[in-house]
């Protein structure tokens, strides 16, 4: 039905928490601005309505410290846009503050937790290859 993929891998030594946090924020990345992903509102049967949701099944994934490294480094070294979430973003308290934290490392010393990239299927598979479905 889409011609597109939405993947999420996550490093597996995650607290449940932090995976969740890290979920959330991937996702609101991948949504952000692009207002083909958003659908329409919901309304229940008393009319009560909803927030519209993305439009398109989300996939996510598992990988350790090194497997996650190399996937981040195939989506950069592929020019695909990504979401990034970073270690020391657990620590701060703002969007502000993420960026600032982000802005101070080079990609070879990115502490990367988590990515979200959207793409072409295939490519999404090449570039997460290895990584486990989330259990």
């Amino acid at each position: 039905m889409f011609d597109t993929k939405v993947a999420l891998v996550l490093r597996d030594d995650l607290a449940l928490w932090q995976k969740l946090n890290v979920t959330a924020f991937l996702t609101s990345g991948i949504v952000g601005g692009r207002e083909e992903l958003i659908g329409t509102a919901y309304e229940d049967a008393a009319g009560n309505s909803y927030n519209p949701l993305l439009v398109q099944p989300v996939i996510v994934l598992s990988s350790d410290a090194a497997g996650l490294k190399k996937i981040y480094e195939r989506a950069l070294s592929r020019d695909v846009e990504m979401s990034l979430y970073i270690e020391d973003m657990f620590s701060t308290g703002h969007d502000a503050a993420n960026r600032a934290t982000v802005k101070n490392y080079s990609p070879e010393d990115m502490p990367v937790v988590g990515i979200a990239v959207r793409d072409e299927k295939k490519l999404v598979d090449k570039i997460t290859k290895g990584a486990k479905l989330q259990s």
